[in-house]
């Protein structure tokens, strides 16, 4: 008897010690840069499944995260959808999503989103050399990519991953800009894949029409954007939110500046190894 219950007592400690080894095997991926970090960690603090630190806001990282049984792995932003299947969870960005859907990665598969007021607020950005803030070249860009065919175009394609911030579109021109002394001009935009490009896209039909030529050079990583711009290489980029714009100025002190507000992209809670949230007791 006393061996019997010896086994059993054994055995209840080792499924404890099972279930505690498995609880703290979860794996959460977050972007690794300042802006996306912090907005991954309120996605999952206002979700309850971590605390953040009393005053971490914009800043949060990972030694702000108060959780018992969760890892918090930070990843470069465009590899988390590649190390998805060796976390059981992941806070990405829709764009990377898009980029990912040749490899059978669905945007609705996200198990939680972020609210209203957490996206907006990073909606992505066009921005320009401070140099060409008041250019017609910039206006006519401007025009185009807040137009009603943009804004048509990102609700028709992205099914709610992508969403236009743009209250009052444009037909696609500005009626104060002199199109007609632009005309041949080749306008240089350096943009990420998805969305970004592909906006870009219907941006470069809408001035074509007035014989502007839009010169998409895509980049598939997110730090020589905003240098291309200030060195005038690139006329704009298309492919930040502000946050970080802020960020790339503040540590800089470069010259590239904001003109036009287009798209945001939800940042969603994906599974890897986890189909569900049953793993965080949700």
């Amino acid at each position: 008897m006393k061996i019997r219950k010896l086994f059993v007592g054994l055995l209840a400690a080792v499924l404890v010690l099972s279930s505690v080894a498995a609880l703290a095997d979860i794996t959460i991926g977050v972007p690794d840069d300042t802006t996306n970090e912090a907005r991954a960690l309120q996605l999952l603090a206002d979700n309850g499944i971590i605390e953040l630190a009393e005053g971490a806001d914009e800043t949060a990282t990972k030694a702000d995260v108060i959780a018992d049984g969760i890892e918090i792995v930070e990843v470069q932003a465009d590899q988390l959808v590649n190390q998805l299947p060796d976390l059981d969870y992941a806070v990405i960005n829709s764009n990377f999503v898009l980029d990912a859907l040749d490899a059978g990665f669905e945007i609705n598969t996200a198990l939680l989103t972020e609210v209203e007021e957490k996206y907006l607020p990073r909606a992505n950005v066009i921005a320009v050399n401070g140099a060409n803030v008041d250019a017609d070249l910039t206006k006519a860009l401007v025009a185009a990519a807040t137009s009603q065919q943009v804004k048509d175009y990102i609700e028709a394609t992205y099914a709610g991953a992508v969403l236009s911030v743009v209250d009052e579109p444009t037909d696609g021109y500005d009626p104060d800009v002199d199109y007609d002394a632009l005309a041949g001009t080749t306008l240089v935009i350096a943009a990420t894949p998805a969305p970004h490009a592909q906006i870009l896209e219907i941006v470069k039909q809408i001035l074509a029409e007035k014989d502007i030529n839009l010169d998409v050079a895509v980049f598939t990583g997110y730090t020589e954007e905003n240098p291309a711009v200030d060195a005038g290489d690139a006329y704009a980029n298309y492919f930040q939110h502000q946050p970080y714009l802020d960020e790339y100025v503040a540590e800089t002190g470069g010259n590239v500046v904001s003109v036009a507000v287009v798209h945001t992209e939800p940042m969603g809670l994906y599974g890897g190894k986890q189909a569900d949230l049953s793993a965080l007791g949700k």
